[in-house]
Order: C-alpha cells, then structure tokens, then sequence
C-alpha cells in the first residue's frame, strides 16, 4: 500500500516538473513560467483522468457479478491516483497565481501578496478544493476499507467520470491561446458538453439502474433499498457535478450562439485567459465571474 503511494506522490508532480521543464526548452516557443506552468498542470490531469479511465474500463468489463466480482486494480489504482489530488491543489494555486501575474495584481510586498492570492484562490475555487479535499479524506477510506472488497465493478464506472477531463483542459489551453474563434475550439465544447452529461451527470442514475436490475427491484425503489450511506455519498458527489454542469451549458449557449464572435486572431497567443471560465468556456456574465473547474 505505501509503495503505491509513494508511486503516485512522486509520479504526478515529477510529470508536472518534466512537462514544465520541456514546455520552457522547446526552441522558438519561448514560453515563460507561467504559460508552462499552467499548460504543465493541465497536461497532467488530462493523462491522469486517462489513466483512471481505462482504469474503469478494464475493472468494470472484467466484473460479472457486479457485487462480488473483485479486480486488482480497483484499490490499486485508488491508492496511486490519491496523491494526485493533493498535487492537484497546490497545481491550481500555480495557476491561479500566474494569471494574477498577467493581470498584474502584484504588490511590493512579497508575502502580502502571497496571502492575497491564497484568499483570492480559496473563494474562487472553494468547491474544486472541497471536491479534492473530500475525495481524500472520505472517498478514499470508504472505496479501499468501507467496502471490504464488494462493487468494484461500481469503482470501476466512477473512474470512468474522467472521460470527460481531456476535453476540459483543452477548452482552457485553447482559451489560454485566445483560440476561441476556431472549429476546434467550437467541437472540443460539443465533446466536453456530451461526455460531462453522460459520464458525469447520469453516472448515479445509471448505477443505481444497474444494481436495480441487479437486484430485480424497479429503478425508483433502488433508493430505498441500498444503505442511506450510499444515497447521502451519491448527493454529495452528484450535486457539483450538475452545478458545474450548468456552468457547461451557459458556456456552451454563449459559444454557439455567437458569444465567441467577438473573439480575433491574437497577434500574441500567449497569455493565459484572466477572466473566469467554466471548464475552460467563458460563462463570464453581466460582470461578474463564475467558478472554474479543472477536471
């Protein structure tokens, strides 16, 4: 258990590092800290949410009986992708940090600043960093000890949620390069919108059809027949997927119905967008800022 750990406490920030590194080497892009920081982390959660995809893929195709069937890797790779979300908080920071830089919000004062951003980080991106601090703290005791080896077929379909990071951490480079004017940008959106509603929003409903039909009990007395644990865990996790869902969709109106019209060709693409996104399209209404997410 502890090499695994060790694993992926060294492997997520030492790929951060080396994506870095190489983004700042690569001859003719000179690109400064903050671009390759923030390009780094999404680099990143995108190769992790594929790695936990097919993850998902491999333990839920290989479990029969969906409550007894057992697959190696289910605790395994929870235990290597835990470090990544610890990782994953202090990335964020980085890049809630350089934008500042880009906004030029800094101040003379080094550590004045420094809290500054922290509280600034910390309201922006309170519910990614409850989200991350809960997978953690609960998801994690409750997925490797609370289930003593039963539903790793139901692990396996949650891993399955990342199906749907790639796209969102595209949607943000391509806003980070002022690209929101090309096809790509445009079809990145409809994948992000269809993958987020399908590996996202219907995650819970379509597990609990699936033990419903497991059990041969209707889909809305599922409910009522699984512990209360289950169906408290279930809200908690289902109700910032469809807040950020929402966020997706108002993103998604403003971009195909010409909300990104007034977007032109930079003649210098490489300033990471300052203002707020959701999932990396613009929800950016009436003045104000809506939270983001990352994956």
């Amino acid at each position: 258990m502890l090499s695994i750990l060790a694993a992926g406490s060294v492997f997520f920030p030492g790929l951060f590092l080396l994506s870095k590194q190489c983004l700042k080497s690569v001859p003719g892009l000179h690109w400064s800290e903050g671009d390759a920081v923030i390009v780094s982390a999404r680099l990143v959660s995108s190769i992790q949410a594929i790695m936990a995809s097919t993850a998902g893929y491999i333990i839920s195709s290989s479990c029969q009986d969906i409550i007894e069937d057992q697959h190696w890797l289910t605790s395994s790779y929870i235990l290597f992708a835990v470090p990544y979300f610890v990782y994953d908080i202090y990335a964020m920071f980085l890049c809630h940090w350089y934008k500042l830089q880009v906004k030029g919000h800094e101040v003379e004062n080094g550590s004045r600043c420094r809290a500054l951003a922290v509280s600034g980080y910390l309201r922006r991106e309170f519910l990614m960093i409850l989200h991350h601090v809960v997978m953690v703290t609960v998801c994690f005791p409750v997925s490797v000890f609370w289930r003593q080896g039963k539903g790793d077929y139901f692990q396996g379909v949650m891993f399955l949620a990342e199906l749907s990071t790639p796209s969102v951490c595209l949607g943000k480079i391509l806003i980070q390069y002022k690209q929101q004017h090309t096809l790509l940008h445009k079809v990145n959106g409809a994948v992000m919108l269809l993958t987020f509603f399908l590996c996202r929003v219907l995650l819970f409903p379509y597990l609990y059809y699936v033990y419903g039909r497991h059990a041969s009990i209707p889909f809305l007395r599922v409910p009522l027949a699984v512990p209360w644990q289950c169906n408290l865990g279930a809200a908690l996790l289902m109700a910032p997927q469809l807040y950020w869902f929402s966020l997706i969709c108002r993103g998604a109106l403003r971009l195909f119905t010409g909300g990104s019209s007034r977007s032109r060709r930079p003649t210098a693409p490489l300033k990471p967008d300052p203002e707020g996104q959701a999932n990396g399209y613009s929800t950016r209404m009436g003045g104000r800022d809506t939270p983001t997410i990352s994956h």
